[in-house]
């Protein structure tokens, strides 16, 4: 209990909030304290019904705590772990703007593709931007086969697939992870300018740590060669 207590109150703050808030969520869902009906995405009663808080719950809501659940948490505590501590080590509100970013886009698709829980995607576009970040870690699939790190989010997209899940909700992901990767990493070196500044309010809330910086795209080494499943 104190090792599991310990690993918790080590994880920098975005990562352990956003790990809280989607276990608290889920499981009162699974409690039925609330129900899911209360908080998915719903264009018509955001607008309609101002229930603006379905903007941001559908992100904590993983569906039936399986092992699914399970899945999904380890891979969103380890790989926003991994982006806070690494490639965002010391720029916390670049981070979170990160988050914010990808939301964004993925709000703005969900309407389009039927889409009501939007928190498998925003973690599938966390695993995208580190694994493109980290092009020449190698990894290893339930010890099956190896391959580098940007062909992660792939990989995973093939197992749900073979398990029965639809691609939508993990390509959507994928695609806003390819559109943040392209605006902050690529976008920047081609043309010497940067669209993607984070707000000054979040800067406000979460100042850099100038000594710790880590420019975008870095290599984050001390994961090099970690084993994923």
């Amino acid at each position: 209990m104190t090792s599991l207590e310990e690993w918790y109150k080590q994880m920098p703050v975005i990562t352990r909030s956003y790990l809280t808030l989607s276990f608290l969520t889920t499981a009162s869902c699974a409690l039925e304290i609330i129900s899911p009906f209360s908080v998915y995405f719903n264009a018509r009663l955001i607008f309609r019904k101002l229930q603006v808080w379905r903007l941001f719950t559908n992100f904590f809501f993983f569906g039936h705590m399986g092992l699914d659940f399970l899945f999904h948490m380890f891979f969103l505590a380890r790989y926003c772990r991994l982006l806070e501590e690494g490639s965002f080590r010391g720029r916390t509100a670049d981070f979170f703007y990160m988050l914010l970013f990808g939301g964004t886009l993925l709000t703005s698709i969900a309407p389009f593709v039927n889409v009501q829980f939007l928190g498998s995607s925003l973690t599938f576009m966390m695993v995208y931007v580190w694994g493109r970040r980290n092009q020449h870690v190698n990894m290893s699939f339930l010890g099956l086969f190896n391959f580098n790190a940007p062909w992660l989010p792939w990989v995973l997209l093939l197992f749900a697939v073979m398990l029965g899940s639809s691609p939508v909700v993990d390509l959507l992901g994928m695609g806003a992870g390819h559109i943040y990767y392209f605006l902050e990493d690529v976008y920047p070196r081609m043309s010497g300018r940067r669209w993607l500044k984070t707000p000054n309010v979040l800067l406000s809330l979460f100042p850099r740590d100038e000594h710790a910086y880590v420019p975008p795209g870095a290599v984050d080494n001390q994961f090099r060669g970690r084993v994923v499943g």
